[in-house]
């Protein structure tokens, strides 16, 4: 029986999730099994709205469905997402293995010695190079392995008796630009130049390194500059970076295999402590530049710099075919070339449901947030062939579930900030995790999707404003509101149990269900003041502008008789309901449309789940 494993991670353009994901494929390919990563590009942009969206991939897959998980949670700064897919994880009580982390006993736990090898590295600054001031530029502070490298750093001040200097302390995200703002910062702060800068891992040591010797700073003469990780360009840098040599692809790999064995019923250690090691190199003021292997190094290189110059040309053609598309038919045409380029085995752009119309978004802090219940796929390639399919279950995650074993898949979100719009799937190719550009791909078909989007403003089922209508409509509405004085109102109206229609009754059903609840909304509505569009598959909103007290009254009790006659006017063997919330507002300047939005949503469903409560104690 083919065994099939979720694995969840962030940032795969990392070398550290690089090495550990390589690990864990090499052992599943031999003996297997189908492993699907679902992996984000979060905290990158420095947007919340499009972090949203990112962190939407982590509300697809139900983990309940697979037989194993694999957590690299180690790789997320936000805590709040980490915690979610813990939680998530823990409930669908499946075996686990955890990467550097203690904390939860219902997970195995892979562990590299963080801790140790931090002091001996700064154990060696300070007997061999006498440092006595640092700076230190650290991790994420909700981090594992960020705190423990921390903590290994001011214990052994402390067994020096040096005193730490929160001044000289910068909290980065372990990413490459974290260490140009932590010299930054630490000019800015006035202080002496420290004996050395110690960094959490080697993204932020190299910048920073580079950025003291644009200023002038010679390495190690003036300043010492350490890193954590070993990594491909801490190896080749010049001087070449002291650092700590960590197992991390023998990690993934024995992470696989623990994983393995336990879905076979065998019983395994409960944490697997592996070693890592100091390299003292020129940055510290150890050692001479020495390539051990310079026929390798440069078929590295190369490969390198082929594969970054392919990927450039291959991006620059997707964006010029993108630009020009008109519709989902030539977005496709412009994606099949991009994924023949790469040579992929398999490739699937899934898209939510009536994608055109729904504007669907996932809460990272929201446990109860679902991923939409149905998708379609516009793409999927299979070793040349080109396929669609309208429709699928989001549940099944792949639009053609897979017959055989030994598979790897790349789940990558696909959305336009906030807005979901579904997802891409990469199979049997490492493009995600060996190309920075892989993030750049799936933002600019994201965007090419909205703005084929946005050349719709009617939704075909309702016959009223879609998304995208309302968006143009409202916006001049609103700006009205603002300059005129004038209080509005917006309601959002979501279909009670339209799933159970859909389910019960079939889809035409469900379709008849939409339409009678978009009658009676439009027909609330007054010409040129008001706008009401189907937001979502079942949901709408209403925005009404220049309205007066007891207006708000007034709507929702001609919408529900409304309602009420089309109930007793159709021979349906279910009734046709509505949860409804609305916010009354006069509009400020700087106020936002969506905010206003997004508070009558969050009325709607207090009302929906209370009135599910109270059907539930009945």
């Amino acid at each position: 029986m083919i065994k099939n494993i979720a694995a969840v991670v962030s940032g795969m353009d990392e070398e550290y999730p690089y090495h550990i994901i390589n690990g864990i494929n090499d052992f599943a390919r031999v003996h297997d099994l189908n492993v699907s990563f679902f992996a984000s590009f979060g905290g990158i942009i420095d947007s919340k709205d499009f972090d949203l969206g990112e962190f939407s991939i982590y509300g697809l897959p139900d983990i309940s469905t697979f037989d194993g998980a694999l957590l690299l949670t180690n790789t997320f700064a936000n805590e709040v997402v980490r915690k979610l897919i813990i939680e998530k994880v823990k409930s669908a009580g499946i075996p686990t293995v955890i990467f550097e982390c203690d904390d939860y006993e219902e997970f195995y736990n892979v562990n590299i010695n963080n801790y140790s090898v931090m002091k001996k590295l700064v154990e060696h600054l300070i007997t061999v190079h006498g440092a006595r001031v640092f700076n230190f530029i650290s991790g994420p502070s909700s981090n594992p392995e960020s705190q423990e490298r921390l903590r290994a750093f001011r214990d052994v001040l402390k067994e020096h008796d040096i005193e730490f200097d929160s001044r000289r302390f910068f909290v980065g995200k372990f990413r490459s630009y974290d260490g140009i703002k932590a010299i930054e910062d630490f000019v800015e702060s006035g202080l002496d130049l420290p004996d050395a800068f110690v960094c959490a891992n080697d993204s932020m040591a190299l910048t920073a390194m580079s950025k003291l010797q644009r200023m002038g700073y010679n390495v190690p003469e003036d300043v010492i500059v350490t890193g954590f990780d070993n990594t491909f360009n801490a190896q080749n840098s010049y001087p070449t970076l002291t650092t700590v040599k960590r197992p991390v692809y023998d990690s993934g790999y024995k992470a696989c295999q623990v994983l393995y064995n336990l879905m076979k019923g065998e019983n395994q250690p409960k944490s697997i402590p592996l070693e890592a090691e100091p390299v003292f190199g020129q940055s510290c003021g150890c050692g001479e530049h020495d390539l051990e292997n310079i026929k390798e190094f440069k078929r590295d290189v190369s490969l390198r710099l082929e594969r970054t110059y392919t990927n450039v040309h291959m991006l620059n053609r997707l964006i010029a075919g993108l630009a020009g598309s008109k519709n989902m038919t030539e977005c496709v045409d412009a994606i099949s070339q991009i994924v023949g380029t790469l040579e992929m085995e398999k490739f699937s752009l899934c898209l939510i449901e009536d994608w055109e119309n729904t504007y669907h978004t996932l809460s990272p802090a929201d446990k109860d947030a679902s991923y939409p219940e149905y998708m379609t796929a516009p793409l999927i390639w299979d070793r040349g062939r080109k396929m669609s399919l309208d429709r699928f279950p989001s549940r099944q995650l792949q639009p053609i579930p897979f017959g055989t074993g030994g598979n790897i898949s790349y789940f990558l979100p696909l959305h336009f900030s906030e807005r979901i719009l579904g997802y891409l799937i990469v199979t049997n190719n490492d493009f995600p995790i060996y190309s920075m550009l892989c993030h750049t791909l799936t933002m600019c078909i994201g965007n090419a999707i909205e703005n084929v989007s946005k050349f719709s403003v009617l939704d075909s089922l309702c016959k009223i404003a879609n998304r995208n209508g309302f968006t143009r409509t409202s916006e001049e509405l609103f700006k009205e509101c603002i300059n005129e004085n004038h209080t509005l109102m917006v309601c959002f109206i979501d279909l009670d149990g339209l799933k159970t229609i859909n389910d019960t009754y079939g889809h035409k059903e469900g379709d008849f269900a939409i339409q009678q609840v978009a009658s009676a909304l439009s027909g609330c509505c007054r010409e040129n003041t008001d706008i009401c569009a189907r937001f979502g598959g079942d949901e709408f909103v209403v925005l009404c502008s220049n309205v007066s007290e007891g207006f708000e009254k007034n709507f929702e009790a001609r919408l529900y008789s409304k309602i009420a006659r089309i109930n007793a006017s159709i021979d349906k063997p279910y009734q046709i309901s509505i949860s409804y919330g609305s916010v009354f507002a006069t509009p400020k300047y700087g106020d936002k449309l969506f905010d206003i939005i997004q508070e009558a949503d969050k009325i709607m469903y207090a009302a929906k789940r209370e009135k599910k409560a109270q059907k539930d104690t009945n």
